[in-house]
């Protein structure tokens, strides 16, 4: 299984396109990030697009109601 780390070090992540920075300052993985990955790493990332597969219950139903109230805003 391929990590973040391993993702960076073979293909440089580009800001705004692979990821942007939050206003809390936390770095947040796009959605074409995920897609180009090709899994869901089971972190209950924001922009998932697996729905939430690998992350275990409840958080897993927890995160998918999240979503589904907030429209999945992004930024």
């Amino acid at each position: 299984m391929k990590t973040l780390k391993h993702y960076y070090v073979k293909n440089k992540l580009v800001e705004d396109e692979d990821y942007y920075y939050n206003q809390g300052g936390f770095m947040v993985l796009t959605p074409e990030y995920h897609l180009q990955r090709g899994y869901c790493c089971g972190n209950g990332c924001l922009h998932c697009p697996y729905d939430y597969k690998a992350v275990p219950e409840p958080r897993k139903s927890y995160l998918l109601k999240q979503r589904q109230n907030n429209g999945n805003q992004e930024k």
